[in-house]
């Protein structure tokens, strides 16, 4: 089951349903999976609540046993029970009648190809075969879509499964039947129509969906984990400006460097992107991008600077950026800022998406390196080359970050040092000097 998020997903699936089974045979048993073992306690508190409430128990004859009350676990008299756990816990010697996953992946997780392995090779491995009777036992899996291999789709591939699908704007005429306790029931919308207009209307996820871009909005509200007409970045999202339109001046100029190891044939270029930041927006004015050896490196990095009057020199700090940022710091040029980042590139660069779908992004309407810089951004990360798009998420990231440089004592201890210059040779004391010199020699 797909539908949006805060549309009481985990309230149904994980505390309403699992209730409901047991009130109708005790002796079922339930496993109950989350993202993590924090929540899955928590949603295990809410549905024993709900279990222990008076009118539930005047609605049906299911009592708690006193036996087994853990925090992740209760029993019923009749040897029922609701088991909770998390993505990658230990099952070994647990089964259960009904599986319910309920949202396996956390939506920043989902781009990590790590983390989407690893829940499906749980789900293959371990959760699939814990259910007592393959014949009438059931998996319910319940989430919104993160990506075309989250584990939603991870199942698809392996075999058919029963899909109810909730976008929050309907892409067509739909019709559910469903048979209640006090009859059939219908519910029908038409296509365009919010799923539940009176909490989310059509304007709500409308600025939902430019808050969040399209790339999000697409997976988690419309269950289509691929947008229509493009990838992560779409060429349409940029802005463009002539050189009429370009600011007279800007409030910074920065430059990012995506630095390359080996200038070989089958290693990535080193680029520099050089972006001006007027107000929110930021131009892209020049990108420098080749193959080149650390003394080429070296040298560009200097120039391109000098070139633009860089307020602000971004290089990340590893592997051949660590040297270059400390020989270039020692060398006079105090703009270089190293820039640390907090995940992959994939996941780098998907936090930006937003920014660049929101316009604050500009490119040039004409430039000899356009064609080739929009195409390695649009066909990311399934390009050959990724050079260019790490250069633009590290600028990103660093604006979005407000400019901050990481907080290291002992870097900013250096970077002052080296701007103060090397400290002034001592004095050389005078009868040290007249002794070397030869005017002054000892009495005995």
């Amino acid at each position: 089951m797909n539908m949006p998020p805060r549309h009481l997903k985990s309230h149904l699936a994980s505390v309403a349903f699992p209730a409901w089974c047991l009130g109708r045979d005790p002796s079922a048993q339930l496993l109950c999976v989350s993202y993590a073992q924090d929540l899955a306690d928590k949603l295990s508190r809410d549905c024993r609540q709900i279990a222990a409430s008076g009118w539930y128990r005047q609605l049906f004859a299911t009592r708690l046993s006193a036996q087994r009350q853990a925090m992740s676990e209760f029993e019923t008299t009749a040897q029922g029970c609701r088991l909770a756990t998390s993505v990658g816990g230990v099952l070994t010697g647990r089964g259960a009648d009904i599986i319910i996953i309920d949202d396996p992946l956390k939506p920043e997780e989902a781009l990590s190809q790590t983390q989407r392995q690893a829940a499906n090779d749980w789900f293959d491995h371990t959760l699939y075969s814990r259910l007592n009777d393959t014949r009438s036992g059931a998996i319910i899996l319940i989430m919104h879509r993160l990506h075309e291999d989250d584990l939603a789709g991870h199942v698809l591939e392996q075999e058919d499964w029963e899909v109810v699908s909730f976008p929050a704007i309907a892409e067509d005429d739909e019709v559910w039947a469903l048979d209640t306790e006090l009859g059939q029931y219908s519910f029908t919308r038409q296509r365009g129509e919010a799923l539940h207009p009176e909490r989310q209307p059509l304007a709500t996820l409308d600025k939902i969906r430019r808050t969040i871009g399209e790339y999000n909005f697409a997976g988690q509200y419309e269950q289509m984990p691929t947008p229509l007409g493009g990838g992560m970045v779409k060429g349409a999202w940029f802005r463009s400006y002539a050189p009429s339109e370009r600011p007279d001046k800007f409030d910074h100029i920065v430059q990012s460097w995506d630095t390359a190891n080996k200038a070989s044939e089958l290693s990535d270029f080193s680029v520099c992107t050089t972006w001006g930041i007027k107000g929110k927006d930021l131009y892209l004015l020049h990108v420098l991008r080749r193959r080149m050896e650390y003394p080429e490196l070296k040298r560009a990095v200097r120039e391109q600077s000098e070139a633009f009057a860089a307020e602000v020199v971004l290089i990340e700090d590893k592997a051949s950026g660590t040297q270059l940022i400390q020989e270039l710091v020692a060398q006079g040029i105090h703009a270089v800022t190293r820039y640390q980042p907090q995940s992959d590139k994939i996941m780098r660069m998907h936090a930006q998406t937003a920014m660049i779908e929101n316009g604050f992004v500009h490119l040039p309407k004409e430039a000899a390196w356009l064609a080739e810089y929009l195409h390695e951004l649009t066909v990311f990360p399934k390009g050959k080359h990724d050079d260019q798009v790490d250069s633009t998420a590290q600028m990103l990231d660093w604006f979005k970050r407000g400019g901050q440089e990481p907080q290291d004592w002992m870097w900013q201890m250096y970077k002052q040092a080296q701007a103060h210059g090397p400290e002034p040779a001592r004095l050389e004391p005078l009868s040290v000097m007249a002794r070397r010199l030869g005017i002054l020699r000892p009495l005995w």
